[in-house]
């Protein structure tokens, strides 16, 4: 098994160049129509995991993720159009409230249906587990504590948020090329996505200068200066009752400062790649959260497991139908439920898989989600011990 570090980043990046070369190659890029190439970036490195060439736990990771991901967001923001994404604003939020909703209704829902093949006392897990799929991590220790969670309970319930997450998530990549049909048949308002991705290829078009050595170090630098300067302001705020982490803060100073440097010179950074260099970054990222996962653990909790499927279903059928009242294009469904399920490590990650413009609207979604996530998580623990028998 691969360990270091060093190896451990070159096995992703070769992943990832690899994965590229092959989807722009004219001899192999057919292949790709059926899955798109960010599907199998998140999915080979799980298959290394598995197949223990890759550890499922290394500092790299946390590296990547905590470093890279932040400097990402700063890359793609720097061309952020605000008044158009405002204009998502309420159809969003209403997606990602249909999104928590499944959590708190599938939750019970699953108990229900599984009850007799589970533990005693698993409905406090199954609280436990709503808070990191509304919110995250944070949101999870917090319901757990407020809810009194075993540890005998709780652990089992940390395999099923990653077998169950992860998958999900690979699901939703899956699905991009579906995206245009679906839109079609639900009758989606796309009016401000496609205008914002308009916008995109016009100033990709425009582009005159290539990108030189100075304008490839000056991206660079902007993005992990920003990240650096993030991290410091993020650690010095102070954490709220669990629901905000210092990483939540330095997501949010990132954020703050990406929207910021839009409006100023820096902007014209774009001209030269910037969000090319970003979405480099992000899929890299990809590439390390799918090598954290591991399809062995599949068999750890089998009953769990297959619950927390049938809880996922029921918070998608739940999106579904809202997407179809609202008239909401698929993008906002699927990027508010990774926003939920995900957090704000993968959000940012699927919404820029379906529109390269909006990958922010996911980063949004999920800092809502982090808010709502302990409250919504004990409320939904509390409805899951009152079906407990």
């Amino acid at each position: 098994m691969i360990k270091d570090p060093l190896s451990i980043v070159t096995v992703l990046l070769l992943i990832e160049g690899l994965i590229f070369f092959l989807a722009e190659e004219s001899r192999t890029k057919w292949f790709f129509n059926f899955l798109p190439p960010m599907f199998w970036i998140y999915f080979l490195p799980m298959l290394a995991t598995t197949a223990g060439i890759l550890p499922a736990e290394s500092d790299a990771y946390s590296f990547i993720t905590k470093n890279l991901l932040p400097a990402s967001l700063i890359l793609l923001l720097l061309s952020v159009d605000l008044r158009q994404i405002a204009r998502l604003g309420k159809p969003a939020l209403l997606m990602m409230l249909a999104g928590s909703l499944g959590i708190v209704v599938g939750g019970p829902a699953a108990l229900i249906l599984f009850q007799p093949w589970l533990p005693e006392g698993v409905w406090s897990g199954f609280g436990a587990l709503s808070g990191s799929w509304i919110g995250g991590s944070a949101n999870m220790v917090a319901v757990k504590e407020g809810l009194g969670t075993p540890q005998a309970i709780f652990t089992p319930m940390i395999v099923v948020d990653t077998v169950v997450a992860y998958s999900w998530m690979g699901l939703l990549i899956a699905l991009v090329r579906f995206q245009n049909v679906f839109d079609r048949w639900n009758g989606s308002d796309t009016r401000v996505m496609d205008d914002l991705n308009r916008k995109m290829a016009v100033a990709e078009k425009q582009r005159s200068e290539p990108l030189t050595l100075k304008y490839a170090v000056l991206i660079f630098m902007v993005g992990f200066v920003g990240t650096f300067i993030a991290w410091k302001v993020g650690g010095k705020l102070p954490e709220v009752k669990k629901l905000v982490s210092a990483y939540t803060w330095t997501i949010v100073v990132v954020s703050t400062l990406g929207i910021g440097l839009s409006f100023t010179p820096i902007r014209k950074l774009e001209t030269y790649g910037a969000s090319r260099i970003g979405y480099g970054l992000l899929y890299f990222v990809l590439a390390s959260i799918g090598a954290k996962a591991s399809l062995a653990d599949i068999f750890a909790a089998p009953v769990l497991i297959l619950a927390g499927v049938v809880w996922v279903l029921i918070h998608g059928l739940i999106l579904l139908a809202a997407s179809r009242l609202l008239r909401a294009p698929m993008f906002l469904a699927v990027t508010a439920s990774q926003a939920n399920i995900g957090g704000p490590a993968s959000a940012p990650v699927v919404a820029g898989i379906y529109q390269p413009a909006l990958a922010s609207v996911g980063l949004l979604l999920a800092i809502v989600g982090n808010i709502m996530g302990t409250y919504l998580g004990i409320l939904c623990g509390q409805l899951c011990r009152m079906v407990s028998r």
